[in-house]
């Protein structure tokens, strides 16, 4: 290839090379604000089988979208206002306790404890272990300060980003129809009623799954209130929104929950071995129940994702978008496998 002028093609390829900086660091400026209007499209399409089956009862569009938002906005408005004030004081509750504990309690009764409950650790490896928090601690008191007002911080802009995406997600509900209408027609006329198909299944099952997983989280979270009061562990309503919160994670959320609530039972002057025994025993239990029983029932009308997939999902959604990333890399997933088998398979076997 003869190249004409030199100049020219260093001044386009040095336009270029400019212009994709620009684009990226677009990209990086319009992050948060890209990561609210997805979050409020996933939830828009978990909505909108709720909206699909209130119209199948002959109910007008604008109607099941009204009665939808309201009826989401009226159960967790119920929900805060029923478990905000439990919530408030079971954790002031949790803070005096901590509190009382630390200061009525020394260290050395604290080494006795954790000798007599685990009866196979050695003393001189207790000393070495509260030796080694107490430098660190001091070493670290001003970055641990710096984190504590940094969290206060970003549960401000949480709250904040929450009312965004609480106001997207009701535009975008509202006006799903014709945005979908909107992006089918820059399709090819010969092709638009395949691509409507296949984007109808991929929208059909992020709302299943959307929904399957709130409903797994709702179904932890009583059941956990329930038998968290039956055997007086401390603070159960508090535990029982870690349950369902975690529940909302994929994978490992469920376990990790269940983890950090007998955690919690087993804190000293908050409750005691045996009831975080009978927690774990039951958290045992239900997992096997929800994995085998509950979650096929549920994602019935999910697409399927094997498991490799999901771990690999996962792993990836979490290490780009944080929490929100894992917990919307499945249905990506699922919607790439939709693709994979009706799309790229069927164009394999025509060759």
């Amino acid at each position: 290839m003869k190249v004409h002028n030199p100049f020219r093609t260093a001044l386009v390829a040095t336009l270029g090379v400019g212009l994709g900086i620009l684009l990226i660091g677009s990209l990086e400026t319009l992050s948060t604000v890209l990561l609210y209007v997805g979050t409020a499209l996933f939830i828009s399409l978990g909505l909108d089988p709720v909206i699909t089956f209130l119209e199948r009862r002959r109910l007008p569009r604008w109607a099941a979208v009204l009665a939808t938002i309201l009826g989401v906005l009226a159960l967790f408005a119920g929900i805060v206002l029923t478990v905000l004030p439990i919530l408030i004081d079971q954790i002031g509750q949790l803070v005096r306790q901590i509190t009382f504990f630390l200061q009525s309690t020394r260290l050395d009764d604290v080494k006795d404890w954790l000798i007599a409950t685990f009866p196979g650790v050695r003393r001189s490896f207790v000393d070495d272990l509260f030796l080694n928090a107490t430098d660190w601690l001091t070493e670290n008191w001003t970055t641990i300060t710096e984190s504590v007002v940094t969290v206060g911080t970003t549960i401000v802009t949480g709250l904040f980003g929450a009312f965004i995406v609480l106001i997207l997600t009701i535009y975008l509900t509202a006006s799903t129809p014709s945005l979908k209408r909107a992006v089918y027609q820059l399709v090819p006329a010969s092709k638009r009623a395949r691509f409507v198909d296949l984007a109808e299944q991929i929208t059909d099952s992020v709302g299943y799954y959307v929904m399957g997983q709130i409903t797994l989280g709702v179904i932890n979270g009583i059941l956990s209130a329930i038998y968290l009061t039956i055997i007086d562990a401390p603070f159960p309503a508090v535990l029982a929104v870690i349950a369902f919160f975690f529940s909302l994670i994929p994978l490992v959320g469920t376990l990790t929950g269940s983890t950090i609530i007998v955690l919690v039972c087993l804190i000293p002057g908050l409750g005691s071995p045996a009831t975080a025994l009978a927690a774990g025993i039951y958290y045992l239990i239900y997992m096997q129940i929800e994995a085998y029983a509950i979650t096929p029932r549920i994602m019935s009308r999910a697409v399927s994702v094997p498991g490799a997939v999901v771990v690999v999902a996962a792993l990836a959604g979490g290490a780009l978008l944080g929490l929100l990333g894992a917990l919307i890399a499945i249905p990506v997933a699922a919607s790439i496998l939709i693709i994979y088998r009706q799309v790229l398979i069927p164009r394999m076997n025509e060759r």
